[in-house]
């Protein structure tokens, strides 16, 4: 399969951390939320003006937990201890796969994400899927993290702070023709 832009149906948004690409996502699913989407984005978790972990936040208003610095025994990303099987728990009450949305978020395809199995898994169904979908992806990183962006089907776009407010737009746009609407 070639690369040529009408097979590509998904798109991918990279970028250095801080970047925006999480709140490129979530203008995303504000506008494009006559298309119902489902999926989920992070959240930093702060106390006093410092990180301590990450929150999980549904399109449909649920949360999870996904890393915390008081998270202990298990994997960890820097100083973050990620909770796997609460982050698993998370994606099987958002049932992702299942839900009747021509369209998903997912924020982010990382490292402490791709700790899960069953994350991998799904992002792989869900790319397979008749489902568009719209996701933040490391900018560095191998297994899923690479192989997602060598897909023939996805378009892979930088955000950087320059850019970020003028893609939504476009990438709306794009979006809306890729599901049919």
């Amino acid at each position: 399969m070639n690369r040529d832009s009408h097979l590509r149906r998904h798109v991918l948004m990279t970028g250095m951390p801080g970047c925006g690409k999480t709140t490129l996502l979530k203008s995303l699913a504000h506008e494009l939320r006559g298309l119902r989407p489902a999926g989920f984005y992070t959240e930093e978790i702060r106390l006093q003006g410092q990180r301590k972990g990450f929150r999980l936040v549904g399109l449909n208003g649920a949360t999870g937990l996904l890393a915390h610095v008081d998270i202990h025994g298990g994997p960890r990303v820097g100083k973050y201890g990620v909770d796997v099987h609460g982050f698993e728990e998370f994606l099987d009450a958002q049932k992702l796969d299942q839900i009747a949305t021509p369209l998903v978020f997912i924020d982010e395809i990382g490292k402490m994400e791709c700790l899960s199995a069953r994350f991998v898994d799904l992002v792989r169904h869900l790319l397979d899927s008749s489902k568009t979908v719209v996701a933040t992806v490391a900018l560095k990183g191998g297994g899923l993290i690479a192989e997602v962006k060598q897909r023939p089907d996805v378009v892979l776009v930088e955000v950087n702070p320059g850019n970020r407010d003028r893609l939504v737009e476009d990438l709306a746009s794009r979006v809306a023709a890729f599901t049919g609407r």
